[in-house]
Formats: structure tokens, sequence, C-alpha cells
């Protein structure tokens, strides 16, 4: 009777990210930027969605941070510096914003679309779980797509709409930010301190947050 070997995390984790490529594929306004349909206010609008959400990254960050225990040191100190990596995101994001033609005032007053409810709402409950390391799938699935999407997506609407790097800045920087952050995040997934159980915890997070952020993008304005 041969026995097959439980995948390792990083191939469950390859695996939760070539799902979640494949719903980003679904996403009408990313598949209007792959033809070359995509409007300006299509560009406007993600910036707006993305805005009510990016403000609860680092609230949420330093959350968990909190909530790690001295037994977790190294993953207390790793959220703390994020945390304080990230809490000006947003600012970059208006500053785009109003570079295309938004309204500052309109953008500070917008409410998160559906998707982005559910998601900032489980960010929020599972950064209040005692040592919550699971929340490390959700900054695989979430750094990943900056390094990995954002400046792909930046250029293709400079290609489409003829935008210049300071309209597109938030995408720009976070291919390199959010690049060295999942250096980070691998270096803490491969240095023994995750065992299995913290492991299916990490793969869960990333499943949910991976459906979580496409249907923030799929429900733009709902």
């Amino acid at each position: 009777m041969t026995v097959t070997e439980a995948p390792s995390l990083a191939d469950s984790l390859a695996q939760v990210w070539a799902d979640f490529e494949d719903q980003l594929d679904r996403v009408p306004v990313l598949q209007r930027l792959a033809d070359g349909t995509v409007t300006l206010e299509d560009y406007q609008r993600l910036l707006f969605n993305l805005r009510q959400q990016v403000v609860d990254g680092s609230p949420w960050i330093s959350r968990a941070a909190s909530n790690f225990d001295i037994d977790h040191f190294e993953l207390r100190t790793a959220a703390i510096r994020h945390a304080e990596e990230e809490h000006r995101d947003f600012l970059m994001l208006e500053r785009d914003y109003v570079a295309v033609g938004g309204s500052l005032e309109e953008l500070r007053a917008g409410r998160k679309n559906i998707g982005s409810e559910a998601l900032s709402g489980f960010m929020f409950t599972y950064a209040d779980r005692p040592n919550p390391v699971g929340l490390l799938g959700a900054m695989f699935i979430i750094e990943g797509l900056g390094a990995r999407r954002a400046a792909g997506w930046a250029r293709r609407f400079q290609e489409v709409l003829g935008l210049a790097d300071g309209q597109v800045h938030f995408m720009l920087y976070h291919q390199e930010a959010d690049g060295e952050h999942t250096g980070n995040l691998e270096a803490i997934l491969t240095s023994g301190m995750i065992d299995d159980h913290a492991g299916a915890e990490i793969v869960r997070c990333a499943q949910v947050v991976a459906r979580l952020y496409a249907m923030q993008l799929t429900e733009l304005d709902n």
C-alpha cells in the first residue's frame, strides 16, 4: 500500500494562488483591462473601491500584532514593522485618484462595497484571535497581489488610457514594496516556526481572503 504524502505548505499555497489567479481572470474590470476596453471611469471606480479597504490595512495588522504573545515574539515584531510600513498607503491611492480627476471629498466620504465589507470584517475578526498565525495566509494573498500583479495592471492602464506614472503610483509602488514583504513572509514560512496546525490555518486563511478579495474587485460600487 502506497502512502500519499500530504502537500507541503509551499505547495498548498501555490495551489491557492493558482485558484486566485483563476478568480481574478473572471473579474469584469480586469477582463476589460486585459482586452483594452477599460475606461478612465473604470480606473477611478477601482481606486475608489480599493481605498475604502486599504485604509483598514494597517489597523488590522496592528490588532493582530497586539494579540501575539511573547512565545510568538518574532511574528509580533514583524507585524508591528509591517503595520508601520503600510499605514500611509491609502494616501498614495488618494493622490492617484485626484490625479485622474476624482474628488478627494467624495473619495473620503465613500463606503466599502460588499466584498470590502466582508474582507475587512474577516480580517479584524481573525486578528482578534490569540496568536492569529493564520493571517500570514492573508498576507500571502494581499502582498502577493501587489508583488505579482499590481505593476502589470498599472502599465496596462497606462497603455490603454495614456496615464502618467504619477497617476498609477499606488500600483507601481507596490511591486517593489510588496516584493520585499513577500520575501520577508517566505523567510517566516520556511523558518521552522510554523507547525502543521499553523500551516493548515495559514492555507485556510489564504483561501478565504483570496475569495473575498476577488469579491471586492467584482462588486465595485455595490
